[in-house]
């Protein structure tokens, strides 16, 4: 099984997937964690282009295929051959970020975005997204908390930098997403404890599991 998980920046994706692998662990499962950009060699290579401050002047379009060529190698490399291997793979973002980010947020169109990622993606699409919900103003205030903490402001904090009304589309770009594939989707209130939003996550995935 193939599952991702979505939403702003300091919704806490990070934390509930290692909350979710160690409840998935404790039934028996084998489970393989992994994220984009990065996960493999060549995406760690780019996640410190993609996300620190100091690159600047950055092309939307060359964005996006940066994103699209981490992609291609992820699946190549980890999430392909750790399904085949009976794995369930968890992954902290995938292609609905590139649709929501560098479409609703950057403004490049959205049906070219869906046609680049089923190239990338290449039929290894998740069987259950876990978007975790939350307001821009409270998720914005999380992440920069979190980067002041682990002194990662300069090499992870490019999207932090970016002004509320971004923020605020990125959130609008995943709820309507998720109101276009109600299937896969499940929203998840984020505002809560981390607790409560883990019992709400393993609820969602353990239904589906069990179908």
């Amino acid at each position: 099984m193939f599952i991702t998980f979505e939403g702003i920046e300091g919704s806490g994706k990070s934390t509930q997937i290692t909350l979710l692998k160690s409840a998935l662990e404790a039934t028996g499962k084998s489970v393989v964690t992994t994220r984009q950009p990065g996960g493999c060699p060549l995406g760690e290579t780019l996640r410190s282009i993609l996300l620190s401050t100091q690159t600047k002047n950055l092309d939307h379009r060359a964005e996006l295929f940066l994103y699209l060529a981490d992609r291609a190698q992820h699946i190549a490399e980890v999430i392909r051959p750790a399904q085949n291997a009976g794995h369930i793979v968890l992954c902290d973002r995938f292609a609905d970020s590139t649709v929501v980010y560098q479409g609703y947020g950057r403004g490049l169109d959205v049906a070219m975005l869906h046609e680049l990622n089923d190239i990338a993606v290449a039929g290894a699409w998740p069987q259950r997204t876990i978007l975790l919900d939350l307001d821009p103003e409270q998720g914005l205030r999380r992440a920069l908390a979190r980067n002041l903490k682990t002194g990662n402001c300069a090499t992870e904090g490019r999207f932090e930098a970016e002004d509320i009304d971004f923020h605020t589309r990125i959130r609008d770009g995943y709820l309507a997403l998720a109101s276009l594939h109600p299937r896969r989707y499940a929203v998840i209130d984020a505002t809560p404890d981390v607790a409560t939003v883990a019992k709400a996550v393993w609820a969602a995935v353990s239904s589906r599991m069990s179908e």
